[in-house]
């Protein structure tokens, strides 16, 4: 638990970690909840209607225990990987407490993806078994071919596409389970890193991963749990953002979590949400951030009564923290990780710790800095890579089956992260990009997350990725792929106009010399952008333009 202290200065003086020797999630998540205080609320169920249903932690747990047993019922042991397709819901929230005390791993995929991506994932993780509903049961039928190793599917609606009656199978099943005494290392978690510069890579989490969480989301949510405390993210909570800093931290702390299903982001739906229900702790990725901003202010349309909103995944900028001070009265809590070691650094405004365009600093319990290539720290004001030292309670086991990929992650007692930040003389850290999405022009090392913030603070600008495209006599040009706002077209002039605006506010090097408009800006489950998609395409681009080809695209790209 992390002290409530006045300044971040006593925070980190009087914080320390108590990692017990023998720890299981689902314990610590729920059924101590059940065991005290069985009526205590869990997970809020919105619905369609603007209703909601209240699980409490007593019928969290029965439901999981159920779970648990069918599971080992079903031949399921210690160890085995057990994947969850499903979205926001109750069976989302005990099928992981049932994984976790039956001593298995448990592997969450979106509800969003598709076939290969699934296929990927379960036949590299040799899941054994799926807990889903009827959408992916069928979605998996198509693939179950191709997945030798996994030979049970739960399926909650029902038997289909050769699938167990999941509720059938748990109402038939005792309430009653005594979980697996795991200890604090077992593997628990496997979560696949979002592919933005390669094949996802499964990163295995022991218990502690939960553990290791709950201070820095005490943090960024300025001192969690307080009266009436009610979190909600729209991140999926297959993803390490929805799972990791939202739900299982919140429950393990006895904050209730709503669940909400929806097939994509919509501003109106997530202040009318956040209103209705009375959600005070939101954690909102930036993109997502980006996208409530340019739907305009929530004022005397939704009364919403926020206590905080934090925000990672990408670089929120400048513009947004800037917009949600003036318009929301509130200061957004910034904070960074990665899916194999997350919530390392972070902003708390309650205590004075935020800078607009800055990540924050090392959250309690942490060991971060800015390394160069010598594993030492960089001066202040110098790039390098962000780096946390071990061992560290969120750090991931390694790769599922990747040793050299394990072993390539670390620089002595450093994990890289492959983000290139910048820390300043009084400790905030600046992220500047990823080592694969620097851009070199001119001699110029330019990071793409601070042009890409300040073209979407023109209003014309829904999304934009920026990229580096070859170029003979710069090395690179930063090149802009723009999505445009609802009511504008492409044109010369706006390709002008825009340039212009990010020349005024940045610097001479930093403007994108070329500008193209696209109908859209692909993004990871996880909301981030898939510069590789964009950077491939501009290399192309530039072998064509070297053989006198003619490039194309919506409207004139120029330099």
């Amino acid at each position: 638990m992390l002290p409530t202290s006045a300044t971040y200065e006593d925070v980190m003086a009087t914080f320390r970690w108590i990692v017990p020797t023998a720890y299981n999630i689902g314990i610590d998540a729920c059924h101590k909840w059940a065991a005290v205080e069985p009526d205590r609320p869990a997970i809020l169920q919105a619905h369609p209607d603007g209703t909601f249903e209240t699980w409490s932690f007593g019928r969290l747990s029965r439901a999981a225990h159920r779970l648990s047993n069918v599971l080992v019922a079903e031949g399921i042991a210690r160890g085995d990987r057990v994947a969850i397709l499903l979205p926001q819901s109750p069976e989302t929230a005990f099928a992981h407490v049932a994984v976790y005390s039956a001593g298995a791993i448990a592997l969450p995929l979106a509800d969003v993806f598709g076939v290969e991506a699934l296929t990927h994932r379960l036949a590299d993780s040799g899941a054994r078994a799926l807990i889903t509903n009827r959408v992916g049961a069928r979605k998996v039928a198509e693939i179950r071919p191709l997945l030798p190793e996994l030979e049970r599917v739960f399926c909650f609606d029902g038997a289909e596409d050769g699938a167990i009656d999941l509720a059938g199978a748990m109402a038939r099943a005792s309430d009653a389970f005594a979980p697996v005494a795991t200890l604090a290392d077992d593997p628990a978690l496997m979560i696949y890193t979002s592919g933005t510069t390669g094949a996802p890579k499964g990163a295995l989490h022991g218990h502690r991963v939960v553990l290791g969480h709950v201070p820095g989301v005490q943090y960024a949510h300025e001192f969690l749990p307080q009266p009436g405390d009610l979190a909600w993210t729209p991140a999926d909570w297959a993803w390490a953002g929805g799972l990791l800093n939202i739900l299982l931290p919140c429950l393990t702390l006895g904050v209730p979590v709503m669940a909400a299903r929806f097939e994509h982001f919509d501003p109106d739906f997530t202040w009318d949400l956040i209103a209705r229900h009375g959600v005070r702790n939101a954690f909102v990725p930036p993109t997502a951030m980006k996208l409530l901003r340019g739907a305009g202010s929530p004022r005397g349309r939704h009364a919403i009564d926020l206590r905080t909103i934090g925000s990672a995944g990408e670089a929120l900028g400048r513009e947004t923290y800037e917009w949600a001070k003036a318009e929301l009265g509130m200061t957004i809590n910034e904070f960074y990780g990665q899916t194999e070691c997350n919530l390392v650094l972070g902003s708390c405004a309650k205590i004075g710790v935020t800078r607009s365009g800055a990540i924050g600093k090392p959250t309690p319990g942490h060991r971060v800095a800015v390394i160069g290539a010598d594993g030492r720290p960089v001066a202040p004001g110098d790039t390098g890579q962000i780096a946390v030292m071990r061992p560290d309670p969120v750090m991931f086991l390694g790769y599922w089956k990747q040793p050299e990929a394990t072993a390539a992650k670390f620089l002595g007692d450093w994990m890289t992260t492959g983000d290139q930040g910048i820390v300043d003389e009084e400790g905030y850290v600046f992220f500047v990009g990823r080592d694969d999405d620097l851009i070199t022009s001119s001699g110029y090392r330019i990071g793409p997350a601070e042009i890409e913030d300040c073209l979407a603070g023109h209003p014309a600008v829904a999304l934009a990725a920026v990229v580096g495209k070859p170029d003979p006599l710069r090395t690179e040009i930063v090149k802009a792929h723009v999505k445009l706002a609802p009511g504008f077209s492409p044109s010369e002039a706006l390709v002008a106009e825009i340039r212009a605006h990010v020349r005024n506010r940045l610097s001479a090097h930093e403007y994108p010399r070329e500008i193209e408009f696209v109908d859209e800006i692909p993004l990871t489950t996880t909301g981030k952008v898939i510069r590789r998609f964009f950077r491939e395409k501009a290399r192309d681009e530039a072998a064509r333009d070297a053989s006198g080809v003619r490039r194309g695209g919506r409207a004139p790209v120029t330099r």
